[in-house]
């Protein structure tokens, strides 16, 4: 930190960011290398401590990793992501395998778990780190997304425009260690059990996809 000023701020970043304890919650340790057969996908949708358990709940994902994507700034840490000069997103990169889940599932679970028509916010979380976005490897992905945002446009799923950021993958770093698992390690945080395992919750009720029965 730079100052007591930025401490607190990050503070209360974590704290706004931040039982149902059931066995679905707990998964393996985050990782930085896809093993064989394995396919990468990042998305960015508010704080990353969701949107883990909301990836490494479905079948055919092995671990979804906390990082930070987006941004014009090399190796950023917390403490400048969350003061917004890095062009950073808090955002998650997904290890899964195609053979038991696609990457449209994957879309459409990003999409149903988080509010794409905010700017640069999801809920008491604000600031352009917590911004939607997609972060598409090649030209397959891009399209599945862009379907993806006009069957909801035309079906009109939410009252606002979609804004979600469709951009071309460019780097992720990994989130501090502390970061990693954080709902695991820390379920009794207030913003994890008032928000993060309430919204996982709502999502596992509503989404119509293969969710893992048990922990891995």
């Amino acid at each position: 930190m730079r100052s007591v000023l930025y401490a607190f701020i990050c503070l209360c970043l974590m704290a706004s960011c931040a039982q149902s304890q059931t066995a679905t919650l707990k998964f393996p340790e985050g990782s930085k290398k896809p093993v064989k057969g394995e396919v990468v996908a990042t998305f960015a949708e508010g704080c990353f401590w969701h949107s883990e358990i909301i990836f490494q709940s479905l079948e055919g994902v092995r671990d979804a990793v906390s990082g930070y994507s987006g941004g014009s700034v090399a190796h950023p840490d917390y403490e400048t992501v969350c003061s917004g000069t890095t062009g950073h997103a808090e955002a998650v990169q997904v290890y899964y395998d195609p053979t038991k889940i696609s990457y449209e599932t994957l879309v459409k679970a990003f999409f149903a778990s988080h509010d794409p028509t905010q700017v640069d916010r999801q809920g008491n979380d604000v600031g352009s780190q917590y911004r939607s976005a997609v972060y598409y490897r090649n030209e397959a992905e891009k399209k599945v997304i862009d379907a993806e945002i006009k069957r909801l446009a035309a079906a009109k799923t939410y009252p606002g425009k979609i804004v979600t950021e469709v951009l071309p993958f460019k780097n992720f770093y990994p989130a501090e260690a502390y970061h990693q698992e954080y709902i695991i390690y820390h379920p009794n945080n207030p913003y994890v059990k008032n928000v993060s395992i309430r919204d996982y919750e709502e999502f596992r009720r509503t989404f119509k996809g293969k969710f893992k029965q048990s922990a891995g």
